[in-house]
């Protein structure tokens, strides 16, 4: 295990109706805040006049700033920053996905900047502070309420990057399994293959080898993800499922699973990131369209790494690494089509054609993590294994 550093200063309250804290949570942090939104359903369902309520009974003056996408976009993110500026807001409250969570990170750090906020993520500029934020998901999936990251798509270039930095984490997650009763099924099986991935990258993409303890916690937690994701596609409103997996989601990247592994590396999001950009797929749908082309190409490589996965995930055993290697990934792409998720670039209208661009795309993500292995040339080879 290589040395590491291991900080998470995120609060967590996890529970039913834990919701109902948002007001008192945030009024140790400010007394005006820019509440950030997505789904209309929310109003609906009756969450969102909760966490109004809430913060209302607080005495907290609420600026409201709905609208925010999946695959969260810049305009909406300066049009929030523009909000929490002219409000003089003090704290940021997310209620929503994962792409609300990365919408009010980016508009936190943005509010207190004097540039532009994508800046930051064309590596320019570095975030040196930000507005608390307090993290209430809706989703199981990007574990953004526990972690340090966000991702922006620039809708102007098609450009859909992912960055991180230290002032990022939440201050407080409220994870409440209720809220995520509602969640449509393909929403639910995206946000639970988003989460296996998180853990998947780490496990294969990395410079140790020999972990067994974080081998044993990533392999854990995917499995998890998968029978917890299957038990609320069949009842969603289970209980034990949907807590499982939002709780699940958050472990899957808030900085655990990557520790004591030296460098990590995210391919697989790379190449996504690409497809969502351009094509505004769902995260997860995209995720899953490559994962069992990505994983033949790299098992070629390291046949070791994805013959364990095999065993450990699945357990499946062989004496031929390459035959364990290819089985683990036939058992992947079994669960993938068992929740209803695609598997192929097919199964989301694109062909061919569409490869050149898409591997092009990847170029300024890859040079911002550092991935000199994936060139597009690279990526592009890897695309074509995902038809």
């Amino acid at each position: 295990m290589r040395d590491f550093v291991f900080h998470n200063p995120t609060k967590i309250i996890f529970g039913p109706k834990s919701l109902a804290q948002t007001g008192g949570q945030t009024a140790s942090l400010g007394a005006k805040a820019l509440l950030v939104s997505g789904r209309e359903n929310l109003k609906k369902l009756g969450v969102y006049q909760t966490v109004l309520h809430s913060l209302h009974q607080a005495g907290i003056e609420v600026v409201e700033h709905a609208g925010a996408q999946p695959n969260p976009i810049l305009s909406h993110v300066r049009q929030g920053i523009a909000l929490a500026q002219k409000n003089g807001t003090g704290v940021v409250v997310a209620l929503g996905g994962g792409s609300v969570i990365d919408s009010a990170k980016a508009i936190a750090a943005g509010a207190l900047a004097s540039h532009d906020v994508w800046g930051f993520f064309k590596g320019k500029k570095s975030i040196k502070t930000a507005l608390p934020v307090i993290a209430l998901p809706t989703v199981a999936g990007s574990g953004s309420e526990t972690n340090n990251g966000m991702v922006l798509t620039n809708e102007a270039t098609g450009q859909k990057i992912g960055i991180g930095n230290r002032h990022l984490f939440p201050a407080i997650a409220i994870l409440d399994p209720t809220v995520t009763f509602s969640v449509p099924p393909a929403t639910t099986a995206f946000g639970a293959v988003d989460a296996f991935s998180h853990l998947l990258e780490f496990y294969l993409d990395r410079e140790e080898s020999f972990a067994p303890l974080q081998d044993h916690y990533s392999a854990g937690l995917m499995k998890t993800v998968m029978t917890a994701c299957e038990a609320a596609l069949a009842n969603p409103l289970d209980y034990r499922s949907r807590a499982e997996l939002l709780w699940a989601s958050s472990l899957a990247l808030n900085g655990i699973s990557s520790t004591g592994l030296g460098r990590v590396r995210f391919p697989f999001h790379l190449i996504e990131h690409s497809l969502s950009g351009l094509h505004n797929i769902p995260h997860g749908a995209g995720l899953a369209a490559i994962l069992p082309g990505a994983m033949a190409f790299a098992a070629r490589n390291n046949p070791a790494r994805h013959a364990l996965f095999a065993a450990q995930v699945f357990g499946v055993r062989d004496a031929d690494q390459h035959l364990l290697a290819r089985e683990g990934i036939r058992q992947l792409s079994n669960w993938l089509k068992k929740i209803a998720a695609p598997t192929s670039l097919s199964d989301l209208g694109l062909s061919r054609k569409d490869i050149p661009a898409l591997a092009e795309n990847t170029r300024t993500q890859a040079r911002l993590w550092r991935l000199s292995a994936y060139p597009p040339e690279i990526v592009e080879a890897i695309l074509q294994e995902c038809l």
